[in-house]
């Protein structure tokens, strides 16, 4: 297992901010090393080749393309569907694709994205979206190109999309005429908690992308999946937008490991979540807090009462450590507002490791309601 640092001063830094920090696994550099490789851009690269084929396969699309992010699949994926002016792609307002990603689709493809409100699974309502959908050009709306769903849902804290909001979108979209795309850049996560297939859970995408530079530890990369045309069409953009890497099987070779090795164990991230998440609801705080059913995979989203402590402060404390600390651990997690930040758990961080950022994290919730109860804010806790 790996060791996380320790400093000098004999301080434990636990990372958990996000799964996109891991490091190759000792088996990866092994195989990256005598990675046999070529031009892949001319398609000569005999492991990237393979690594295209077996992921194709996994997905149940003819083909794929292996690519160097998640935001260049989703960023492709928009410009083969919506190929011209005028075009919008529906997404969640809380999706990668639409907050996350420097609006790259409206930059460099022309295309607008029309958001419609995200539930806290992750899943919107689709009556809301049949009303939104613009299939034919007209005189005052974009014409919808594209729908894109996240699986497992980032901002919504690692969920699992339901298969049957699947279908039914499926069903949806097949009516109206417009492509569906999954940004499935942690689907592997969802996998692994629902036991349903990969193939089947993008069974009716026409196009679906993985990362492998987050839970399953790669250096590098994500592969896109879908029609041999629409790969085709692809490549094509991957030159275009600077993502053609040459002898890039060296990076592949960790992939294909990670496809036989890394998949199954990251159940351990989703055990590790969870055993945070309940070590902060047995505190039962009513300032830090978390929903256990909502714990589903590798993360767990901590809500705050903002009003008497912000998720900033919040990380501030857990990030920090004083010589007079019981605990001398210094725990990473990750801001997303003043309401609410993250754990994500991912292969570098031990069963110790896990400990450890609980007796913080306990320590510095009982801190901060012994705070307020010296200025009169606050009832300790019970």
């Amino acid at each position: 297992m790996p060791q996380n640092n320790v400093s000098g001063k004999g301080v434990r830094i636990v990372d958990i901010r996000t799964d996109t920090i891991t490091k190759p696994t000792q088996a990866m550099r092994n195989v990256m090393a005598i990675a046999e490789v070529g031009d892949s851009v001319f398609g000569e690269d005999p492991t990237v080749d393979k690594l295209e084929r077996r992921c194709a396969d996994l997905l149940g699309k003819e083909d794929a393309i292996y690519l160097p992010s998640g935001t260049m699949c989703n960023l492709i994926a928009i410009m083969v569907h919506c190929n011209k002016r005028g075009v919008e792609f529906i997404a969640g307002d809380k999706s990668h694709s639409y907050l996350c990603e420097l609006g790259g689709a409206a930059v460099l493809a022309g295309v607008q994205c029309s958001q419609i409100h995200n539930k806290p699974d992750g899943t919107f309502c689709l009556e809301e979206l049949q009303r939104r959908i613009h299939p034919e050009v007209n005189l005052r709306s974009a014409t919808t190109g594209l729908i894109i769903i996240e699986n497992t849902h980032n901002l919504c804290g690692g969920k699992v999309l339901p298969l049957e909001w699947i279908d039914d979108l499926a069903k949806i979209a097949s009516k109206f005429k417009v492509p569906l795309h999954m940004d499935g850049a942690r689907i592997m996560n969802a996998v692994v908690q629902s036991k349903v297939p990969a193939k089947r859970i993008a069974r009716d995408m026409d196009s679906v992308f993985f990362c492998f530079s987050k839970g399953l530890g790669c250096p590098m990369g994500s592969v896109l999946c879908g029609t041999a045309s629409f790969v085709n069409e692809a490549r094509r953009l991957r030159k275009m937008l600077g993502g053609g890497v040459r002898q890039v099987g060296i990076i592949a070779a960790a992939c294909l490991l990670a496809l036989d090795e890394m998949i199954d164990r990251l159940q351990i991230d989703h055990d590790h979540a969870l055993q945070i998440a309940k070590a902060i609801d047995d505190m039962q705080s009513d300032i830090v807090r978390v929903d256990l059913s909502s714990v589903q995979t590798n993360m767990a989203l901590i809500t705050f009462d903002s009003k008497l402590v912000t998720a900033k402060e919040f990380l501030e404390k857990l990030a920090h450590v004083s010589p007079t600390d019981s605990v001398q651990v210094c725990v990473k997690g990750g801001f997303i507002n003043d309401e609410e930040a993250r754990f994500v758990l991912q292969w570098e961080v031990t069963d110790e490791d896990v400990s450890c950022a609980i007796e913080k994290v306990k320590m510095v919730i009982g801190q901060i309601h012994q705070d307020l109860k010296r200025r009169g804010k606050k009832r300790p806790l019970s």
